[in-house]
C-alpha cells in the first residue's frame, strides 16, 4: 500500500464532491506547509452532510469541486471512499475538522505559525484563546474576529479581509456553519493572499462551549446521533433528511 503523503495529488469523488486522499497527520503537514508558505488556498472539512447539500446546490458543488482541499470529515464519506483508495493501493483515513484543528495548533507551534480565529461569537472566542493557550502554550494567536450576523457581501468580505490583513497571522480558521464557512473560506483565501480553513464546531469545542461525542462515536460513524441529540430542534432537518440524500448520492453518482 502506498501512503498518501501528497493529499493535493489524489482524489476519490463520493457522490459530486471529490475529497483528497491523505491522512490525518499527512493534513496537519499540508495546512502548515500552506500557511509557512502563504497559499491562498481554502481548505473544507466535508462530510455527508456536505454531499448531500452538493447534490441538490448546483453553486455549492461547484466551490467543492474547484480550487483547494475537501478532506474527508466524516465516517461514512471515508466509507464510500475506502474501496476505491484501497483499490488503487493508497492509505488514507478520516481527517476530522476538530482533529485536524487541534492537532495543527500543537504542530504548528514548532513554526511559530499565526493563526487567526474567525466566526462564532466574542465570548466563545475569549474561551478558545484562553483554552489554546492552557492546552498548547507558545500558540502564536494573532488575531480573532466575531463577525456580525450579515449576508456574505462586500461589505462583509471586506471586513473581514482588513481585520485579518492587520494581523501577522499566516493560517486563518473559520467557524461559521456550513455552507456560509466554505464560501467565505475561498473568497478570504484569495483577498488576503493565506490559506483559510473552514472547522465548524472546532472553535466550539476546544473553548468547551459544545461538547464533543465520545471517541468510540467519532470513530463508528455514529458522531452524527450524539449531536442530533444534543441540538435536536437545530439538527434534526440537517441528519435525518440529509443523511437520506447523502445514501442517495453517494450510491448513484460516486465514482
Amino acid at each position: 500500500m502506498i501512503p498518501a503523503t501528497a493529499p493535493d495529488s489524489v482524489r476519490i469523488r463520493v457522490g459530486t464532491v471529490p475529497f483528497n486522499v491523505t491522512t490525518l497527520p499527512d493534513a496537519v503537514t499540508r495546512v502548515i506547509r500552506a500557511a509557512i508558505k502563504s497559499e491562498p488556498i481554502s481548505i473544507r472539512f466535508s462530510n455527508a452532510y456536505c454531499v448531500a447539500l452538493a447534490s441538490q446546490d448546483s453553486e455549492y458543488q461547484s466551490l467543492l469541486n474547484g480550487p483547494g482541499l475537501n478532506f474527508p470529515d466524516g465516517t461514512p464519506v471515508a466509507w464510500f471512499m475506502k474501496k476505491n483508495a484501497h483499490k488503487k493501493g493508497f492509505i488514507f483515513g478520516r481527517v476530522r475538522g476538530p482533529s485536524l484543528f487541534t492537532e495543527t495548533l500543537n504542530a504548528g507551534r514548532k513554526d511559530n505559525v499565526g493563526h487567526f480565529f474567525l466566526g462564532t461569537t466574542q465570548e466563545t472566542l475569549e474561551n478558545l484563546e484562553a483554552a489554546v493557550a492552557d492546552r498548547f502554550p507558545g500558540t502564536r494567536i494573532s488575531g480573532r474576529f466575531a463577525p456580525p450576523f450579515a449576508p456574505l457581501d462586500e461589505d462583509f468580505y471586506r471586513d473581514c479581509a482588513a481585520r485579518v490583513a492587520a494581523t501577522d497571522a499566516q493560517l486563518i480558521w473559520v467557524a461559521l456553519g456550513t455552507p456560509k464557512q466554505d464560501f467565505v473560506a475561498v473568497e478570504l483565501a484569495k483577498r488576503v493572499g493565506r490559506p483559510c480553513a473552514a472547522v465548524g464546531a472546532a472553535f466550539d469545542f476546544v473553548a468547551g462551549t459544545a461538547k464533543e461525542a465520545p471517541v468510540w462515536m467519532q470513530n463508528s460513524g455514529t458522531e452524527w446521533v450524539y449531536r442530533l441529540a444534543t441540538e435536536p430542534r437545530r439538527l434534526w432537518r440537517r441528519y435525518l433528511l440529509g443523511n437520506i440524500q447523502f445514501l442517495r448520492s453517494a450510491m448513484t453518482e460516486s465514482a
